[in-house]
């Protein structure tokens, strides 16, 4: 299974090389398999960002702890969730299912509705926390698609929202920075490179009942 090769593979790269960059096909490889994340109700209720312009991964690296994978790696991805759920956000959803389904949207009316009114009372906190949960869906299938293409990655929770949030103007646009993943090809120079992976053993944790 090469999946589980990929992932055998991958690891949190610390030390990118700054010459290689990840071409344009991969790239597009990439998206296509974010875009074909599992979320809740098929929603989708997020952005992501592709930052490739130096002179802004420099302004952002501050906000990142100064991580060297900001500006090293090849591309960086700003997964953004939607703070809010809205009506609005619901009736593409199903205008696009309609479309999609060869259906009318009037016939999905019902189907919106429910979706709506799970979330129309919940607090703003609660409505962007879930949203943000999606993000990290989205972030698993980028993760799992690099290790299959051996394209290395870092996931990284290591950076201040709202720096991040103010540089790339996202509470503007309703948008919040939610996770980041730097992706490119690992350094020789990565100390990190050769080492074991450490994980749980399946015995402890996985239980059958």
């Amino acid at each position: 299974m090469e999946l589980i090769e990929g992932l055998k593979w991958r690891y949190a790269t610390k030390k990118f090389d700054p010459t290689k960059k990840v071409n344009a096909e991969d790239l597009e490889k990439l998206k296509e398999a974010i875009q074909l994340s599992a979320s809740s109700y098929g929603l989708q209720l997020y952005k992501i960002l592709i930052i490739e312009a130096e002179a802004l991964r420099e302004q952002l690296k501050p906000a990142a702890w100064n991580q060297p994978q900001i500006t090293d790696a090849s591309h960086l991805l700003v997964f953004c969730n939607e703070t809010a759920v809205t009506e609005e956000n619901i009736q593409e959803f199903i205008d696009l299912k309609a479309e999609k389904l060869g259906m009318e949207a009037k016939e999905l009316k019902g189907y919106g509705d429910f979706i709506y009114s799970k979330w129309k009372d919940q607090s703003p906190e609660a409505q962007s926390n879930w949203t943000a949960k999606q993000t990290y869906i989205a972030l698993g299938n980028l993760l799992a698609a690099c290790g299959e293409m051996k394209i290395d990655a870092c996931p990284m929770e290591g950076f201040e929202p709202a720096k991040v949030n103010e540089i790339l103007g996202l509470e503007e646009q309703g948008l919040n920075a939610a996770v980041l993943c730097t992706i490119g090809y690992r350094s020789e120079e990565d100390e990190t490179k050769d080492a074991p992976k450490v994980r749980k053993s399946l015995d402890t944790l996985f239980e059958v009942r």
